[in-house]
């Protein structure tokens, strides 16, 4: 954004910026939802521990393509500070779930109840050792006289319950109608509460979308952002830099970030269920690379900045095209990364709404 007498005027670059300030402010939060989530459940059955760790292996390969590739040191930071958010998401899941990567879920007290529940043929009285007697199978005689013995138990039974006015001629031989005391109606709090965490979900991500237009704009005042509007400097006259070995570490990067997102649509998909994850933990991390991708599209050419600043027309012809072509070849890996993981992120808000109701 560049300050002129009637105001402000927004261009690309300031729309750069404002993207690429939200999608730092959502970034820095990203993780805390989760976080809180698994320390108020005091489990972190929800989350995938493959995820965790594809999620920490993208963070790591993302730190080293963006010093290959020379980024802005302001991403080389956050990147590292990525990678220490993950770690402490990772060992608050082994402090939970104590040091496994597996995702599979031990049996409740309920499924091993059911496992162990007695049989017609399961005897009474197991061995010394604990182990149950082989099944004796009754002979003809002995189930005759045990269906004798339990008919004259239910008759004895029967006999007892009935109730010494019924032996009047005069009084038929029906229990009396017990009054029925339904529980009064209790209205169903689901659709409130739901509406109550949309609310919360919203309201947070608006403040951390303002935060970032706040910081976005006290940046463009400080005197050091003058400096920074200043003509070309020295590194910006060299052009988009290509890096190989950057290149190939974003590309592991994009492919990590998007095969993270695999366990955890698998684990919800067998559990039936996202409980336990934060829905505001995937929300930030889809506004996050929303404008990180609108970030990248709003770029504007050096010699286009030249142009707006100084006037006239200093940009070759094709020179604008053959830079702009070039800034997102370079940043391809990225893309897709951001990309990527953004569908997949949706197809996970789709489980959210499809499981909504399996959430205690």
């Amino acid at each position: 954004m560049y300050a002129s007498a009637n105001g402000f005027a927004l261009d690309l670059d300031a729309l750069s910026g404002i993207c690429g300030s939200i999608s730092i402010a959502c970034w820095i939060v990203v993780f805390s939802p989760q976080i809180i989530e698994n320390f108020r459940r005091q489990s972190a059955d929800g989350l995938s521990l493959v995820f965790i760790i594809v999620w920490l292996l993208g963070d790591v390969f993302n730190i080293l393509g963006a010093v290959l590739q020379r980024v802005l040191p302001t991403m080389i930071i956050l990147a590292v500070y990525y990678t220490i958010a993950d770690i402490v998401l990772l060992g608050q899941c082994f402090y939970y779930r104590g040091f496994t990567l597996s995702d599979a879920q031990p049996p409740s007290s309920d499924e091993e109840a059911i496992t162990d529940e007695a049989t017609e043929e399961t005897p009474l009285i197991p061995h010394e050792d604990g182990k149950t007697k082989p099944a004796v199978h009754p002979t003809a005689a002995d189930a005759d006289r045990q269906r004798r013995s339990s008919s004259f138990s239910s008759f004895h039974s029967h006999l007892n319950q009935v109730d010494a006015t019924h032996l009047s001629p005069a009084t038929p031989l029906i229990a009396p109608a017990k009054p029925t005391t339904d529980p009064p109606a209790t209205p169903f709090k689901g659709s409130t509460s739901a509406l109550r965490t949309s609310l919360l979900n919203t309201a947070a991500l608006v403040v951390v979308c303002a935060a970032g237009v706040l910081g976005w704009f006290l940046s463009t005042r400080s005197p050091r952002s003058q400096y920074l509007d200043s003509p070309i400097s020295a590194n910006e006259k060299e052009g988009v830099c290509f890096d190989l070995w950057g290149q190939i570490f974003g590309y592991l990067s994009a492919a990590l970030y998007l095969g993270s997102r695999v366990p955890q649509l698998l684990l919800n998909y067998r559990r039936k269920s996202t409980e336990g994850v934060s829905m505001l933990f995937f929300l930030f991390a889809c506004v996050g690379n929303l404008t990180y991708v609108m970030s990248i599209f709003a770029y504007e050419p050096r010699c286009a900045k030249l142009d707006r600043d100084f006037g006239g027309s200093l940009c070759e012809q094709g020179e604008w095209g053959r830079e702009y072509s070039k800034y997102i070849i370079v940043n391809t890996s990225w893309l897709i990364g951001s990309a990527g993981t953004l569908l997949l992120d949706m197809t996970i808000f789709g489980q959210f709404w499809i499981y909504r109701k399996n959430i205690t």
